[in-house]
């Protein structure tokens, strides 16, 4: 017979706990460091294409987009961050309308009825396409949700952020796809 499994005596629970949550914390970090290093990540080079269907049915390409600034923003209904950035982009879409501002969600990890009912009770007016099979997020490397990425004009991939997009993350980094100063 094999050895008895051992677990850990309650008093050492929360030091397990700790070391996972220490592990996970220090791989998500590597994470955001390698997707944002010049030269070994997505920024800086072409947004990687993609091509779906909304979730009203209707085809869209990234390359459609092509002459405007891009945020895409991988999301879903049942993840708070994802739902705590929803009045942001939808307020931040009218302030930038002139420029031609886009946002287009990459649902993830829900179930698109679940998505199509939190959009229509947010009144949200953007697309979002379905990725059942996580092509497109294997894509663009997402390594949680949310995740967003800021395209220029041209279709290159600028930033990058891992975690809620808050109004300062946004005009920070909505300058670099804007052609503004």
């Amino acid at each position: 017979m094999g050895a008895p499994l051992v677990r850990p005596s309650p008093r050492r629970r929360p030091i397990v706990v700790a070391l996972v949550l220490a592990a996970v914390t220090t791989l998500a970090v590597v994470g955001v460091v390698a997707l944002n290093r010049p030269g070994g990540s997505l920024i800086g080079r072409p947004a990687p294409e993609f091509a779906g269907t909304t979730l009203d049915g209707a085809p869209l390409r990234l390359a459609d987009l092509r002459g405007r600034p891009v945020i895409v923003n991988f999301w879903g209904p049942t993840c708070i961050p994802c739902r705590d950035e929803f009045p942001l982009f939808k307020s931040k879409l009218t302030d930038h309308a002139a420029d031609g501002l886009v946002v287009v969600g990459i649902l993830m990890a829900d179930p698109p009825d679940l998505a199509r009912t939190f959009i229509a009770d947010q009144g949200a007016t953007w697309e979002t396409i379905d990725d059942p099979d996580g092509a497109i997020k294997q894509a663009y490397r997402v390594a949680a949700r949310p995740q967003t990425y800021f395209i220029d004009r041209d279709g290159i991939l600028r930033s990058i952020q891992i975690g809620e997009v808050r109004a300062a993350d946004f005009e920070r980094q909505y300058l670099l796809i804007s052609g503004g100063s």
